[in-house]
């Protein structure tokens, strides 16, 4: 398909096929309405305004839709945007299909069910691991197609999966250095801390948040379904309440999102396993979007800050 937007620059005209992400409406400091689009490709997103938009344009260029769109990439507050010179909806004559527009996961969905598989297998507790098998066995295929959230890190086709898999390496390598811990119950409060997006989030495509999302959130949700699991399975103790207690926690703070911060070693180590694998995705997306000797576009989820490509790095 050529090179995708995110690899034009300042500068550059565009004439490409994209994929609406979002389109929102807002009115004009002189009274015209206008569309904010975020428009896709495999490569990534960027911002278009569509201005003096009317009912027929927000119909015809509402999310999911494809569009043909000739432009040119702009500079806007540190972000790149695209500026329109014309826009029209696809028909079946372009030959293009949703999924030539779809950012996905770096792993298969095979290469990646077969490492949870194995980490469940490896889980010595068995209250922990049947709970845990059950609950992915209840939530198989939206766990392995959705998203880990609609916009900062892994906001991708299987990237909830992907979240999981790069944090259970991670926890890996750290239980390695720390035989003290307690592999089960990290490896399973890793696998359940985010499944509860399958529920709060709306799906792959054109992500937005669920009823019960707005009104539970994620971690609400997996608390309750956790203790659905040990009802069905008949389990009780001590295991059931810790699990909901890493799942609770795995935000760090009240502030971030968590009723508690974490009160068990595994707990504590879980949240910073998150904190790193959510951070390097949005670090690593950035600086792809920038040359070496370049700072990237503030990230807002890493305090504002912007960040340098050293020249050395290739």
């Amino acid at each position: 398909m050529g090179k995708g937007i995110l690899h034009y620059d300042v500068g550059e005209q565009i004439e490409l096929f994209l994929l609406i992400k979002s389109a929102t409406k807002g009115t004009a400091s002189n009274g015209k309405p206008f569309l904010t689009l975020i428009l896709q490709d495999q490569s990534g997103e960027i911002e278009a305004k569509l201005w003096d938009a009317n009912d027929d344009d927000e119909k015809s260029y509402a999310a999911q839709n494809i569009v043909k769109i000739l432009g040119d990439v702009q500079s806007y507050r540190g972000k790149s945007q695209l500026k329109i010179r014309q826009i029209r909806r696809t028909g079946p004559a372009d030959g293009v299909k949703l999924d030539d527009f779809l950012e996905t996961a770096p792993l298969s969905i095979e290469e990646m069910q077969s490492e949870l598989t194995q980490y469940i297998f490896e889980m010595k507790n068995p209250n922990i691991q049947r709970i845990t098998r059950h609950l992915m066995k209840k939530h198989h295929k939206e766990f392995m197609e959705y998203p880990a959230a609609t916009k900062n890190h892994h906001e991708f086709v299987s990237g909830l999966a992907y979240h999981v898999v790069s944090m259970l390496k991670l926890a890996k390598a750290i239980a390695a250095l720390y035989p003290s811990l307690d592999k089960d119950l990290l490896y399973a409060g890793i696998i359940l801390h985010d499944m509860g997006k399958v529920m709060e989030l709306s799906g792959p495509i054109s992500t937005v948040y669920t009823l019960e999302g707005n009104l539970l959130g994620h971690i609400t949700i997996m608390i309750n379904e956790i203790g659905k699991a040990a009802e069905e399975l008949g389990i009780s103790g001590e295991e059931v309440l810790i699990l909901q207690h890493l799942v609770l926690s795995h935000h760090g703070k009240a502030e971030w999102g968590s009723p508690k911060p974490p009160l068990i070693k595994e707990a504590e180590i879980l949240h910073y396993i998150d904190n790193i694998d959510a951070k390097m995705n949005m670090l690593e997306g950035a600086l792809e979007r920038v040359k070496p000797g370049e700072f990237s576009e503030r990230i807002f989820a890493l305090d504002n800050r912007s960040f340098y490509k050293p020249v050395f790095h290739k």
